[in-house]
C-alpha cells in the first residue's frame, strides 16, 4: 500500500511538472530564449551577441595621417571589420612578423570591401607618410582599407597605452630601435567595438596574439563571424 502511494505521489508530480513546466520551454524554444541565454552569448553588461564573442566596448576615436597623406579617423572604417596594430617600420625584433601577419589577413581577406586593416607607428618622427608609403609598398600593401598611420607621438601613445590598453614605450637602448610594444592586434567589428574570443575557462583574451599561428587563425575566425553579423 505504502509502494502505491509512492508511486501516485511520484505521478501527481510529473503530471504537475507537466501541466506547468513544458508549455513554458515550449514557448521559450519557440521564441529563440534557450539559445539567447547560453552564457558564450553573454557580453560585459549583460549584452546579447549572436556570435558568441566577447564586447570590451567602444575603440577610441582617433584622427591620423595615412601613407597617403591623408587624415584617416575611426569614422573611415564604419561599417567594416578591421585589425588594428601598432608599430614602426624600423623595428627590427616583432614588427616585420607582425606585418608579415596582416598580410596574410589581407590575402585572406582580399576583395571584401567590409574588412580593413590599420597599422599606427609608434615612432612618428621617423615614420612620416612618405616614409610609410615606401614601407607599404616594400611589404606588399594592396587593399585600399589597408592604413598605416603616423601622428603626434604623445596622441599616438596615449592611443595604444590609454586607449586601447596595449603598451608602447620608447627603449634607452637603441639595439632594439628604441621602442618597444606588445605584439598584440585588436578586433574591431562594425559598430566601432573591440571583439574578441573567450579562453577555455570562458574568460575573454580581449586582444589576439600577433606573432603566432594560433593567433592568427583565431582571429581569422572570427572576422568570419564579424563580417556576417
Amino acid at each position: 500500500m505504502a509502494k502505491n502511494k509512492s508511486y501516485i505521489g511520484i505521478s501527481f508530480i510529473i503530471l504537475v511538472f507537466g501541466i506547468l513546466v513544458i508549455p513554458k520551454i515550449v514557448e521559450r524554444v519557440k521564441n529563440g530564449d534557450i539559445v539567447k541565454a547560453d552564457r558564450l552569448n553573454m557580453v560585459e553588461g549583460g549584452t546579447k551577441k549572436s556570435s558568441g564573442l566577447f564586447t570590451k566596448g567602444k575603440a577610441p576615436d582617433f584622427i591620423l595621417t595615412d601613407q597617403n597623406g591623408k587624415t584617416i579617423t575611426n569614422n573611415d572604417y564604419k561599417g567594416k571589420v578591421y585589425v588594428l596594430e601598432f608599430f614602426f617600420s624600423t623595428c627590427p625584433t616583432i614588427c616585420p612578423k607582425m606585418n608579415a601577419n596582416m598580410l596574410r589577413l589581407q590575402e585572406a581577406f582580399s576583395g571584401n570591401k567590409n574588412f580593413g586593416l590599420a597599422s599606427i607607428t609608434i615612432n612618428p618622427e621617423n615614420d612620416t607618410p612618405k616614409v610609410l608609403k615606401e614601407h607599404a609598398d616594400l611589404i606588399g600593401v594592396t587593399s585600399e582599407n589597408w592604413h598605416m598611420m603616423t601622428g603626434k607621438r604623445e596622441y599616438i601613445f596615449d592611443l595604444a597605452n590609454k586607449g586601447f590598453n596595449v603598451f608602447a614605450g620608447t627603449l634607452p637602448d637603441k639595439s632594439n630601435g628604441g621602442f618597444e610594444h606588445s605584439g598584440l592586434f585588436a578586433l574591431i567589428d562594425k559598430n566601432g567595438n573591440i571583439r574578441s574570443r573567450r579562453d577555455e575557462s570562458g574568460n575573454p583574451i580581449v586582444y589576439y596574439d600577433g606573432l603566432s599561428p594560433q593567433g592568427i587563425a583565431q582571429i581569422k575566425e572570427d572576422i568570419k563571424i564579424l563580417l556576417e553579423e
